[in-house]
């Protein structure tokens, strides 16, 4: 009897120590593994961040990181600690999702993540949909493809969008816009000039790729494979704008979506190179979970998306046209 009364005093204790600014500060530090990007995520400061998980540990009555060199971990107890602050904070969410059902479109939240390439045209898809419902509140965070598949995996938003979707039965998958991938060299390449040049010859160019975890990576090296060519990678960069400034200094070739190049200066600067089974042909995908209830918001913009697309692909001959629409 006595173990339940102090159980019963220890819960109360807690229930009562622990603040809902502690957990989220808490959960941005531990999926940033890192106070300072969590005190950029919360537009607080690095000593506010420090103070609210002190204050969390000692409620714990254990530490929750430990630090090894120059990184922060998670200790076993921070491991079950941002699993139920998870819980929590998800069951925050539901709640004010079906608030903002009730309320309908007037005012709502909605989570988007997009694999960064989208930076390029999903702004300005976004633009119209804002100016359409001025209550909704939106987030976006841009990441790469295996980084986009650990925050679906952890439900931290509405809707993603990539352009390689794993093959799973899990996941509802809805293609909404052409991505096409050119090959690109600097305008003074000799390849500039040639047309139908074969794949094989490009292949033999120092060729310049994005990063492991890369999408736009994952369908070149499918193609290659598809084609029984090997692919070789002389540098990787972490960014399309890093790629274009490498190709235009000479120090390779490379392979890209299209909506990269919308930068008219960097085009002066390039060329999209005339090869045989080129452009290679993907889509852009939205993707959720099947078992997950989309929110009014999400559902209503995933039927807005699809919608400017099929608007954007009409009358249009190619993929390319239906990129270059976005452009002007």
């Amino acid at each position: 009897m006595k173990s339940s009364l102090a159980e019963i005093r220890q819960k109360d204790s807690l229930s009562k120590s622990i603040t809902l600014d502690q957990l989220q500060v808490f959960e941005a530090a531990a999926r940033h593994c890192s106070f300072t990007r969590a005190a950029e995520e919360l537009f607080v400061t690095q000593p506010t961040v420090s103070m609210q998980v002190k204050h969390l540990a000692q409620a714990i009555g254990m530490p929750l990181f430990e630090q090894v060199g120059k990184r922060v971990y998670l200790t076993q107890a921070g491991q079950e600690v941002l699993h139920t602050c998870r819980e929590i904070l998800q069951c925050l969410d539901r709640l004010e999702t079906t608030i903002f059902d009730l309320k309908g479109m007037k005012q709502g939240r909605l989570r988007l993540a997009a694999v960064t390439t989208t930076k390029y045209f999903l702004p300005k898809l976004l633009k119209p949909f804002c100016q359409l419902y001025p209550g909704v509140k939106l987030s976006l965070e841009f990441t790469n493809h295996d980084a986009l598949l650990a925050r679906m995996h952890e439900n931290l938003d509405d809707l993603y969008i990539m352009s390689c979707p794993p093959n799973r039965e899990d996941i509802e998958v809805q293609p909404f816009l052409a991505n096409p991938l050119v090959a690109i060299a600097c305008a003074n390449h000799p390849f500039a000039k040639e047309r139908n040049l074969s794949l094989k010859a490009f292949a033999q160019e120092p060729l310049i790729m994005r990063e492991e975890g890369s999408g736009t990576r994952k369908i070149v090296e499918q193609f290659f494979k598809q084609h029984q060519i090997d692919l070789q990678i002389n540098i990787e960069l972490g960014s399309n704008e890093a790629i274009q400034q490498a190709v235009i200094d000479g120090l390779g070739v490379a392979i890209i979506s299209m909506h990269t190049l919308n930068c008219s200066e960097v085009r002066k600067q390039l060329a999209i190179l005339d090869i045989e089974t080129f452009p290679i042909h993907h889509q852009w995908q939205v993707i959720f979970p099947k078992k997950k209830q989309l929110p009014i918001t999400a559902s209503t913009f995933l039927e807005y998306l699809l919608k400017e697309s099929q608007i954007l692909s009409a009358n249009k001959e190619n993929p390319t046209q239906v990129v270059e629409a976005l452009w002007f």
